[in-house]
């Protein structure tokens, strides 16, 4: 007996506001296709995985599959129905006995469905459509009147991979292509095919809009890491005092040989030191005339970027600026939602505290001004 899977990934995925097609979104190390691609790869009953493509996203393909043992890619059609047909009628010198048709924005279909699957095409069934119970109230409606309610015990929410007799499916396809239908088990159905359901699986969720791109991105970021920074600049007359990229009306301003803006130095190297990335004297030599006088906001931007380039995410920042004087709690509101335009995150994920050393030490002689931060970030695994 041969199984091939046919996975359909030649639609644009325009809903997801991404500007490229949802399959090569990356979800953690792999694309959305590659999660797809390796659940049927290393699935034993599957002898042979064909993936159907638009030629435009040839250089997406190739960068995703990599070397992984497929048969060649084929083109898709216009719309779903016709990349299927395409796809089938590229299997014809194969003569498989069965085809498991998958959708591409589905990652997370599980060894245990396929194998569920497969029992049931096993048992003499021609068509298996895994599918979900309803456990919302359905109404129907006209416009914006409620008309009705639906007995939900006759209705399940359809799922792929949905699973045929080869011959029979490629049939239903040549005979009824002329039909406009939204999934392979509407043509079985067509063709008088007998159609029985497995239970389908919760999580073989379809990637459709753009808030699952959103929780896909947060649910891949699960490398948790912590950084700590920690800075000192001494006082000096004559210059302005920023704090946390606000500045502060003092008679002192802070020595450096950039804005001397020790919260947001502190700030940089938490977050650098979150990503592994060096310090800010790494990226930002002080040895550089470039940065002399340079606002600090620049580096915590860039420390911003570098987490993002990393497809991570800054969960929250805790600041705690120690000094005698100036007073801190006046400015923290403006420190707070200056730090967060900054980094693009929301102002409850940054903390802002002042502290004294109770008059101890270079602080508590009001020499210089000290600031510690601790970064969390979110990386994929």
């Amino acid at each position: 007996m041969t199984t091939i899977a046919l996975i359909v990934a030649a639609g644009s995925g325009s809903r997801t506001g991404l500007d490229y097609p949802k399959q090569y979104f990356r979800m953690g190390e792999k694309t959305v296709l590659e999660h797809v691609i390796d659940a049927f790869l290393t699935h034993e009953a599957i002898d042979q995985i064909l993936v159907l493509i638009n030629p435009a996203d040839t250089e997406l393909y190739e960068k995703a599959v990599k070397d992984r043992d497929l048969l060649p890619w084929q083109a898709g059609g216009n719309t779903r129905q016709q990349s299927v047909l395409n796809g089938l009628k590229a299997l014809t010198d194969l003569e498989p006995d069965y085809v498991l048709i998958h959708d591409a924005a589905r990652p997370f279909v599980s060894t245990d469905l396929i194998n569920r699957c497969l029992d049931a095409l096993k048992n003499g069934k021609n068509a298996i459509l895994p599918a979900l119970p309803i456990v919302d109230t359905l109404k129907s409606v006209e416009g914006p009147s409620v008309t009705g309610t639906i007995n939900r015990e006759h209705v399940v929410a359809a799922q792929t991979p949905q699973c045929f007799s080869y011959p029979q499916i490629l049939k239903a396809h040549l005979d009824f292509q002329d039909q406009d239908v939204t999934d392979d088990i509407a043509l079985a159905e067509l063709a008088g095919l007998n159609v029985d359901h497995i239970l389908g699986d919760p999580l073989n969720i379809k990637i459709t809009t753009e808030n699952d791109i959103k929780n896909m991105s947060q649910k891949s970021l699960t490398d948790i890491r912590t950084g700590l920074g920690f800075d000192v600049h001494a006082f000096e007359a004559g210059r302005p005092l920023w704090l946390g990229g606000v500045q502060i009306p003092y008679e002192l301003g802070l020595k450096g040989h950039s804005d001397a803006d020790v919260a947001l130095h502190a700030l940089t190297d938490a977050i650098l030191g979150a990503i592994g990335d060096g310090d800010i004297g790494t990226h930002f030599p002080p040895t550089d005339k470039k940065w002399k006088g340079a606002s600090s906001d620049q580096f915590l931007a860039h420390a911003a970027s570098l987490v993002q380039k990393r497809r991570g995410k800054i969960s929250n920042v805790d600041l705690t600026i120690i000094c005698e004087a100036p007073k801190i709690s006046p400015y923290r509101d403006n420190i707070r939602s200056t730090i967060a335009d900054i980094l693009s995150i929301e102002e409850n994920r940054v903390s802002i505290k002042g502290t004294t050393t109770e008059k101890l030490g270079f602080t508590g002689r009001q020499e210089g001004i000290a600031a510690q931060a601790i970064a969390t970030v979110r990386l994929p695994e």
